[in-house]
């Protein structure tokens, strides 16, 4: 305890002096920041100072191996820097599928040459990470996919379409699934593919969205020649490959959604009961005058509070080397959840500056309010869907037999 109490105040003194002071209110989810890539645009000049000033210490990653660019810390020393980091209101000087996903993944299965091949790009944040699971005929059925690689000599090749790919126009890699063998039982023929975005007959084709936006594209691979030291894991062995790695993103998601809301370093208390008094429904800083109001905000804060403290043990478990299983298809579905009932309560408070999409009526806030409920419907299918959760904590996690 002694040399973890030195170890905090080391960090918080060395915190001090290399963050810089501009970066400090600045406020992100775990789906917004600094996502690295080759494409990449820092928001603010100083993030880019903080990365590096964080990438030089090895801290983007720093459980992760030194000699790959982590930092080399104990779990234990991990949650100090998080907590430090938390309390001095410093963002995360880096994220994304690199670092939550595929970077894990390879960690736990690539050969030697991956590693050292992948993940220093990951921690510097030169290479940005999609995902390629999904394809427009398969649903939720995801082993039903058709996107195909087929070997010719030392390559694969891969024709096919991945849909919902989440910023596939901003990604330089992306990680995808393909079928390698069709006459093997669907699970059984599927290998895991790593795949550079710039590699003749990849297009991209971003799709809009009910909010407006257009985080999720469709990825094309038109004869995309892949060399065949790209698999991830076994030829054919691909779907225990998907499956690990759909642990590290349900838990990337449950960190996102689960802690979205909360309060804002400028004005503390809840962003909700704040937000309730900006539309006049209490006094600044006093209770607020609708009961049916005040007790869905207090229902979605305490929920957010106990959901925190599960999300925790799941990220100190992750820290103490296990991997996550089938629970975490608890966190997903309750984080996803949670985060639409927050959106529809944000709505409720602004009444009918809650459904502002555009013009004079509204403010950019309002406005952005809007779309951000429209984008919360997506919540409960990416990821996987909400019914696939249920039925995989049904099977996996309770035992309960099949209908």
């Amino acid at each position: 305890m002694a040399d973890l109490e030195k170890f905090r105040s080391e960090t918080r003194s060395w915190l001090n002096q290399n963050a810089p002071e501009s970066i400090r209110e600045i406020r992100f989810t775990e789906l917004e920041g600094n996502w690295g890539g080759r494409k990449f645009e820092f928001a603010h000049p100083d993030l880019k100072v903080w990365l590096e000033v964080m990438v030089a210490k090895g801290w983007t990653a720093p459980a992760w191996p030194k000699e790959l660019g982590g930092g080399d810390l104990s779990n234990a020393e991990a949650r100090i820097l998080a907590e430090e980091m938390k309390n001095l209101k410093l963002p995360p000087p880096l994220m994304g599928f690199g670092l939550e996903m595929i970077g894990r993944t390879i960690l736990d299965t690539g050969t030697e040459e991956q590693k050292r091949q992948h993940i220093p790009p990951i921690v510097r944040g030169e290479i940005r990470w999609c995902q390629g699971y999904s394809e427009p005929d398969s649903g939720s059925d995801l082993a039903s996919l058709q996107t195909r690689a087929v070997e010719d000599g030392d390559d694969y090749v891969v024709s096919g379409t991945k849909v919902w790919t989440s910023y596939a126009d901003k990604s330089d890699w992306i990680f995808a699934l393909t079928r390698t063998d069709p006459s093997a039982k669907k699970q059984d023929g599927i290998t895991f593919l790593l795949i550079d975005m710039e590699t003749p007959g990849v297009s991209v084709w971003p799709i809009q969205l009910i909010s407006g936006k257009s985080p999720f594209c469709e990825t094309r691979f038109d004869d995309v020649r892949v060399p065949r030291k790209n698999v991830l894991g076994q030829v054919n062995g691909g779907w225990s490959v998907a499956k690990a790695l759909l642990g590290y993103e349900r838990n990337m998601i449950a960190g996102a959604f689960g802690a979205a809301g909360g309060s804002s370093p400028k004005r503390p208390g809840s962003a909700l009961a704040n937000l309730a008094r900006d539309y006049g429904l209490g006094e600044a800083d006093g209770p607020l005058d609708d009961a049916a109001i005040r007790n869905d905000i207090s229902q979605v804060e305490m929920d957010a509070r106990a959901f925190a403290l599960t999300t925790q043990r799941s990220k100190d478990a992750a820290r103490a080397g296990h991997k996550p299983g089938p629970e975490s298809s608890l966190v997903k579905l309750y984080a996803t959840e949670l985060n639409k009932r927050r959106a529809d309560l944000s709505v409720r408070i602004a009444g009918p500056q809650g459904l502002g999409w555009e013009g004079a009526g509204f403010d950019a806030e309002e406005i952005d309010r809007t779309r951000s409920w429209l984008r919360t419907k997506g919540n409960s299918i990416e990821g996987g869907t909400s019914e696939i959760q249920l039925n995989v904590i049904a099977k996996r996690v309770l035992g309960l037999p099949d209908a």
